[in-house]
């Protein structure tokens, strides 16, 4: 494949010297009318010939003309039709004792299309789900004419508008004809068994038994009714299914089906699932909430990228380990292995019509394109080994490969030290008491140490001591306990006899209102009445002061004073929340006989 540096191309843009330094422009063909995305592409040597070629399931202009092509070098290889629109293309192995030469799947509609030697092999369909119980019957009573077509159109809106099964095809078809069309259709179809199939939405590849590049793979599917399936390359049953929670798009499969692997499942409700061997559901789940555009695998790192313009990395378990934003929307992502030197990247595609590559959070290198790109594959092509294939929304074909004494540099990116961290701090002259203290510290520095020791035990235990004694007498205003986070303040008004009391209380949660909480007076009932001793508080919304009222008389006509006790608990428990001591005033006048 011929190569001319990227400085002469048109293709590059305005790429900076860094990256024309690393990438040699192949080829850019801006009418190459490839219309695809990066599940879509796939790099092997079809023909055991010691040349990859590039497999391409092509969408077609406005998804109106699949096809599937073959290119080798610039030029198309092979092209032929597809029934519909194909949704991931992978290579594999399929038999241990062939010429390991690799088979080609395409996954369109409910079926995987099975390629050797570029002519078909076998074809496998996924079992058919149980119809809708309500549905057949409806068909069943249309079959024997006991239902007119306009009920039989009520009907079958209802089912679809509240069953958590959906209706089959024939039932969706039905729903949208004309009154006028309805009744040649129920006619011509109500003696064809309800049939309802899903459609692969996703596909990936699984090393079956060694971990060893040119070992057999299973096929990974997932489909459209949230399953996963696991399918043997040589006799093409279903080896294992595995229930998600949402409908996946994006597949990472890591390990050996026999032996141990792990699959990383991104869905459309915006969460990634990680399933194990031996678990029918998944074991782990990354929460996003947002729309997952990509998902790629670096050594044991999860990269996800996001409609939120950011990359995300993750661990195996769920826990984020750092996030980049984007100066523009994600396109598409794949990943970058460069064997010689063993280093694996994430390829990002932007709107902004870059392709920035990152190894975790580092950038190295960016590549700028005429048109935004929609779908990246990296590895070996024809027989150069670092070859780079992008294909942009326009239709073009670009093709560059690195060179061979290319190295990204980590630390050209967004991680390292901020520049203020070179800046030296002036820092000023040692003093004269600097020095006489410098000296002290060390002539005396063990007895220095030894007298610090003994105050911060003091100081500790001291703190002990009080915290003890607010804990035994209920002085603190606050509650002790995280799972009843409350703040209680006290006020007394009046000169007396008769007292107003004013307890302020406040929920300080940030989320969670607090119930069934009941308020209780401890005081003497020689000294003092109360008319409410115990009440109960409404609802404590998370921030608001809530003041409750009630009033006390002195009974005594000695003037003496006590203290009063207030209780916070709740419903059903004899431990308070929360209580206080309220010092009462001495009372300026007789209470009444």
């Amino acid at each position: 494949m011929a190569a001319k540096s990227s400085s002469d191309s048109d293709s590059g843009g305005a790429e900076s010297n860094e990256t024309n330094s690393k990438w040699l422009d192949a080829h850019y063909d801006p009418m190459a009318n490839i219309h695809t995305f990066s599940s879509c592409l796939a790099l092997a040597d079809l023909h055991g010939d010691g040349e990859n070629k590039l497999v391409v399931g092509d969408l077609g202009p406005g998804g109106r003309n699949p096809h599937l092509k073959v290119l080798k070098g610039p030029a198309v290889l092979a092209e032929s039709p597809l029934p519909s629109l194909p949704a991931a293309v992978a290579t594999f192995l399929m038999e241990q004792h062939d010429s390991r030469t690799p088979a080609l799947a395409l996954a369109s509609g409910p079926c995987v299309y099975v390629y050797k030697n570029l002519r078909p092999y076998f074809k496998f369909t996924l079992p058919q789900l149980p119809p809708n119980p309500l549905e057949q019957d409806l068909w069943n009573q249309a079959k024997e004419d006991r239902i007119d077509p306009l009920t039989l159109k009520e009907m079958l809106e209802g089912i679809r508008e509240k069953a958590e099964i959906p209706l089959s095809e024939q039932s969706l078809r039905f729903l949208q004809l004309e009154l006028s069309d309805m009744e040649a259709f129920v006619n011509q179809n109500k003696s064809k068994t309800i049939k309802r199939q899903t459609v692969i939405t996703t596909m990936t590849t699984l090393k079956k038994t060694l971990a060893d590049e040119d070992a057999i793979s299973c096929l990974v599917l997932g489909t459209e009714n949230k399953g996963l399936l696991v399918i043997d390359p040589e006799a093409f049953t279903v080896l294992a299914e595995m229930d998600i929670p949402s409908v996946p798009v994006f597949l990472d499969a890591s390990g050996q089906f026999d032996v141990e692997f792990e699959l990383a499942a991104a869905c459309r409700n915006g969460n990634i699932y990680i399933l194990k061997r031996d678990s029918k559901h998944p074991k782990y789940s990354i929460e996003l909430s947002i729309q997952p555009v990509g998902l790629v695998r670096v050594h044991k790192i999860l990269v996800v990228g996001s409609t939120q313009e950011s990359l995300h990395g993750f661990t195996h378990k769920g826990k984020r380990l750092w996030t980049v934003q984007m100066p523009a929307a994600i396109m598409t992502m794949n990943l970058l292995e460069q064997h010689s030197r063993g280093l694996q990247a994430v390829m990002v595609a932007l709107a902004n019509a870059e392709v920035r590559i990152y190894h975790d959070k580092v950038l190295l290198n960016v590549i700028r394109t005429p048109d935004p790109v929609t779908s990246l594959c990296f590895g070996r092509y024809g027989r150069e080994d670092n070859t780079l294939i992008m294909t942009t929304r326009g239709g073009g074909l670009i093709i560059k490969i690195l060179k061979r004494t290319a190295v990204f540099v980590e630390g050209t990116g967004e991680m390292g030290p901020p520049p203020a961290q070179a800046t030296k701090i002036s820092v000023p002259r040692k003093t004269r008491l600097y020095v006489d203290q410098t000296l002290r510290e060390r002539e005396a520095g063990t007895g220095m140490h030894q007298t610090f020791q003994t105050d911060l035990y003091l100081l500790r235990i001291r703190a002990a001591r009080a915290y003890v004694q607010a804990l035994e007498s209920s002085l603190t205003p606050l509650s002790a306990t995280s799972r009843e986070p409350l703040k209680l303040h006290a006020v007394v008004q009046g000169l007396g006899p008769t007292f107003k009391l004013i307890l302020h209380l406040q929920n300080t949660s940030t989320t969670r209102p607090a119930l069934g909480l009941l308020v209780c007076f401890l005081y003497n009932e020689e000294l003092y009445a109360l008319p409410r001793a115990f009440f109960k508080v409404p609802l404590l919304v998370p921030g608001l002061i809530y003041p409750l009222e009630t009033f006390v008389q002195s009974l005594s006509n000695k003037g003496t004073s006590d203290i009063i006790r207030v209780l916070v608990l709740r419903e059903g428990q004899s431990t308070p929340l929360l209580s206080a001591h309220i010092s009462m005033p001495v009372s300026e006048g007789l209470a009444a006989a």
